[in-house]
């Protein structure tokens, strides 16, 4: 709904609010989030299918074989990279002097001061509140979805738990923004081509080199990032996302999901579909203990 909501509005992230509709042209228009889209259709198709058809046909086998080749040429281009650089490159045109405000090296940092006041205020207003969106989305989610994506490499939920509490308990002292692995992005990298650790780790590395050697500066080119871009991405990782759930195992757990999908949709956050789930699930288990 988000990623959506990007495409089509005009977005004020600082009053976290849509706007009137995007324009059909122009640098940050519905066209080309569009043709984004197309294009990524047509690198990445729908996924990769686990089973496919096996046949004697020699045909068949030949015609295979090309698809196949054809498809491995398409998966080795980075078509996610490919719309990040155009949205990098159409910053810069939308606003040329973004290049006068670029400054090398790394932001200055210092240790933060929190008052008890600021204590408080963070845990009724930031812990409380994301605490059910942390929990289902940075360690079931990614658990789950990490067996589902790489069968044999499963990881569990207390090491994925203290990784994302070690880097807040850090990283909060230097003013950084709450930090996550998140479901979401490990769907869009599976479904981009990023399916190794080290594509982790390339990333990762980019990032700080990016940070020593553009700082700040690097939020005013991306404050000029075309946001129907930036929504096509998160669409196609989201959808990504979404897929995983054609492996539902049984009608009960289908009936789980769309309990908790539906009402986090109609409600403000996920924390009341996250809460209905969790009720829906154990009046089932319930239910099977006393009728069986």
């Amino acid at each position: 709904m988000t990623a959506v909501k990007y495409i089509r509005k005009v977005q004020d992230f600082s009053k976290s609010k849509s706007k009137e509709n995007r324009h059909w042209v122009g640098l940050d228009g519905l066209i080309l989030a569009i043709v984004c889209a197309c294009f990524i259709i047509v690198i990445n198709g729908a996924g990769k299918e686990r089973n496919e058809r096996e046949t004697s046909n020699v045909d068949d086998e030949e015609r295979n074989m090309r698809s196949k080749r054809i498809k491995k040429t398409l998966a080795n281009i980075p078509s996610a990279f490919i719309v990040f650089l155009l949205g990098v490159v159409l910053a810069f045109i939308r606003k040329p002097a973004v290049v006068k405000d670029i400054k090398f090296g790394p932001s200055s940092m210092e240790v933060v001061q929190f008052t008890s006041h600021a204590w408080k205020q963070g845990f009724i207003k930031g812990t409380i509140p994301q605490l059910p969106l942390s929990i289902l989305n940075s360690v079931i989610a990614v658990c789950k979805l990490s067996s589902d994506l790489f069968p044999g490499k499963e990881f569990s939920a207390t090491s994925v738990s203290i990784t994302v509490g070690l880097m807040n308990l850090v990283g909060c002292w230097f003013g950084a923004m709450p930090c996550c692995h998140g479901a979401g992005g490990l769907a869009g990298q599976y479904k981009f081509g990023g399916r190794s650790g080290g594509c982790v780790a390339i990333l990762g590395a980019a990032e700080l080199v990016l940070g020593l050697v553009l700082g700040t500066s690097l939020v005013r080119i991306l404050d000029w990032f075309p946001v129907g871009i930036l929504g096509v991405l998160l669409l196609f990782a989201g959808i990504e996302l979404a897929m995983t759930c054609r492996d539902t195992n049984s009608k009960g757990e289908c009936f789980v999901m769309l309990i908790c999908t539906a009402v986090s949709l109609v409600g403000s956050s996920a924390a009341p579909g996250f809460v209905c789930g969790m009720v829906v699930h154990l009046l089932l288990k319930l239910r099977l203990h006393l009728f069986n």
